[in-house]
């Protein structure tokens, strides 16, 4: 992969100790998130500054990440005369943290194997990675970046699984009289143990401003009831939500279950579900 530009996020991790630490984080208290009252676990948490990277996955690496659901993109709303429901996804794009970048040089003319490499960057000899930004990359950064910022990242862990959720506002439709506000969510799971787990079940709990909670339960997630191993720890897949409400809450568990039949449910942290302001009579389509 190739890193495009990086974001600061607050990394709200429920596995750490709730102390404040001096590391050349920038001054000041961090925000802390507590978990919403209806129902979920009122544990206040620090948040701590990350850098999180933007990243274009290289083709040639798709079929060996057969243990993801899809692709990973990034999803857009159309314009505001458009369905509420259409999506515009831009694939081979991910988020990714500081301390899993590993650094690897190559002498290939072509480098990577993604559709916006070329329109992104060009090559530079001079330069030392020889390839540099094209204003198209940083025309497409200004002007989608209220949907592709990475704010907000939330992790916890039961019995060895790691569950991280990522939350990006996606904007607001209008529908009928009222408005429909959209995010989309990044989960990713990590088995960190040696035991073989796979998850069953997901349960969902979906709280709105507006004062309704929901709970959403079922096998699986998008359509797969993913293993966990030592050779195969991770998984990740993006889902959406909407609300008839600017702001909200998620939490909830996946039920997971081991070779020998013992069955845990593994803790979802809770995050928040925030709109941004937003100009509903630009007329521009996001994604293009």
């Amino acid at each position: 992969g190739v890193i495009l530009f990086p974001w600061l996020a607050r990394v709200y991790d429920r596995d750490l100790p709730n102390k404040k630490e001096n590391s050349g984080k920038p001054e000041g208290d961090p925000p802390s998130f507590s978990a919403p009252v209806v129902g979920g676990q009122a544990k206040e948490i620090k948040g701590r500054t990350h850098t999180y990277y933007q990243v274009l996955i290289d083709g040639r690496d798709s079929p060996y990440i057969t243990h993801r659901a899809q692709t990973e993109s990034v999803t857009f709303l159309g314009n505001h005369s458009e369905n509420t429901r259409n999506l515009y996804a831009i694939p081979g794009l991910d988020y990714v943290a500081h301390e899993d970048i590993l650094p690897y040089s190559t002498q290939e003319s072509n480098p990577l194997q993604h559709e916006l490499f070329d329109k992104f960057l060009q090559y530079s000899e001079e330069n030392d990675p020889p390839f540099v930004a094209q204003d198209t990359l940083r025309a497409w950064q200004e002007k989608n970046h209220p949907w592709l910022e990475l704010s907000d990242v939330h992790k916890e862990t039961t019995e060895n699984i790691r569950v991280t959720v990522i939350p990006f506002y996606m904007g607001f439709r209008e529908n009928q009289q009222n408005n429909v506000y959209w995010w989309r969510y990044c989960i990713r799971l990590e088995n960190l143990g040696d035991a073989t787990v796979q998850l069953r079940e997901r349960n969902w709990r979906i709280f709105s401003l507006s004062g309704t909670l929901e709970t959403v339960r079922g096998r699986g997630v998008v359509g797969q009831e993913p293993i966990l191993s030592r050779d195969q720890p991770a998984f990740q897949y993006s889902s959406h939500v909407s609300l008839q409400a600017p702001s909200g809450h998620m939490w909830g568990t996946f039920r997971m279950e081991r070779e020998d039949g013992y069955a845990f449910d593994c803790r979802i942290p809770p995050f928040s579900l925030e709109s941004k302001q937003e100009d509903p009579n630009d007329p521009q389509i996001l994604g293009n």
